[in-house]
């Protein structure tokens, strides 16, 4: 029975099939080339559901066919010793099911390392970890790797945020993990991540270790019509009616981003109306730029008047192809080409904005909009 709860459109981590909007052909594709023995990459936009639909695709194999799968998100990790801190954990103990048989184990292959187990205060299953001093992390992470190979059971690993490894002061830790991977036939991996030109980069440059050693999957938005027919069913058994011309101008506004999209719906399905139209939604899109506005006019300190200005600049524009033409620096007042060079490099560093094939935009569409806001006023 799948888990009930009080708002249908989730908008933080996994429920159940229930409360997951199709992704049906992603997610079998993505079951059947690990099944077929190819690890994947897996990459979109931040909020697009990628997290989302690695947790469903784990959910079905685990009912399926008990599946062992581990999700590790490694956006926290800022070393090779944090890499394998939260490795470890989430790996060691995995593949038996009591206590005692954990620690034998655990024990016997971390040989020299110091295993500890504690209990989950939430589910009361058991966790390993591992204690280890700066400059074993390399020897930890490969006896942490066998004890993978030895138990003999296949299970698949993914590895969220993984560009995340590119940043940490260790020179080697591709290499690493690369050679670690390829002896270890028996687990599947999913890297993913939201940083597109990073991972592209090291899973398609000669130069890098991981070089072609996945299969490559875009995550782009849900199909309007499918995404309508979810939100009208969840709308209905909530007692309103969401119609079809409605969510469009939802779908259009932030050009089908799931989690924006699901933002609202969530927002909306508070509010507990009997119908839902256009002038609810746009109430809904300001309420929530409300909530964020602080933020957001804290943000903006960090930044000259420049950048602020070329931000707001690109957010009124939606998408800018070439943001260095005169049509465009004269259409919002910029100043000179090179300080609006140098003001979009720090805007890209803090990945406020980013490219598409269609030009630069703002990152954070309920930013775009509030920014958008903003130069109105």
């Amino acid at each position: 029975m799948a888990n009930r709860i009080e708002n249908p459109f989730v908008i933080s981590g996994y429920v159940s099939p229930e409360y997951f909007c199709n992704r049906m052909e992603e997610t079998q594709d993505i079951i059947e080339t690990l099944k077929n023995g190819q690890n994947v990459i897996l990459t979109s936009f931040r909020r697009m559901g990628k997290t989302g639909l690695i947790h469903h695709v784990f959910h079905t194999m685990q009912e399926s066919d008990k599946a062992i799968c581990i999700y590790i998100d490694l956006f926290p990790t800022l070393s090779l010793s944090d890499f394998t801190h939260v490795f470890a954990s989430a790996v060691l103990g995995q593949m038996d099911s009591t206590p005692m048989k954990i620690l034998k184990q655990a024990s016997s292959l971390l040989k020299g390392l110091r295993p500890t187990i504690s209990m989950d205060d939430l589910t009361g299953t058991p966790r390993i970890g591992i204690d280890f001093t700066p400059g074993e992390e390399e020897y930890t992470l490969e006896r942490i790797f066998e004890y993978l190979r030895i138990s003999g059971k296949t299970c698949y690993i993914a590895l969220d945020e993984f560009q995340q490894i590119a940043s940490y002061p260790e020179k080697n830790v591709e290499a690493l993990l690369r050679a670690n991977i390829q002896r270890n036939h028996n687990a599947r991996f999913i890297f993913s991540g939201s940083q597109v030109h990073m991972l592209t980069e090291m899973f398609l440059s000669p130069k890098r270790p991981f070089y072609q050693s996945a299969a490559h999957k875009v995550i782009d938005a849900i199909e309007e019509d499918v995404y309508y027919a979810f939100a009208a069913h969840h709308m209905k058994a909530g007692g309103g009616i969401m119609d079809q011309e409605t969510f469009h101008f939802l779908y259009e506004k932030f050009e089908g981003h799931t989690w924006y999209v699901q933002k609202v719906l969530n927002h909306l399905y508070r509010k507990k109306k009997k119908q839902t139209d256009t002038q609810l939604v746009s109430e809904a899109v300001k309420e929530i730029l409300a909530d964020n506005e602080y933020y957001y006019q804290m943000l903006l300190r960090a930044y000259t008047k420049g950048q602020v200005k070329l931000l707001k600049a690109i957010a009124m524009e939606g998408k800018v192809r070439e943001i260095t033409s005169g049509t465009f620096i004269s259409r919002y007042g910029l100043s000179a080409t090179s300080s609006v060079k140098g003001a979009l490099k720090r805007l890209l560093e803090d990945e406020l904005v980013c490219p598409d094939l269609k030009g630069y935009m703002v990152y954070d569409k309920f930013f775009n909009e509030w920014l958008t806001l903003t130069f109105q006023r």
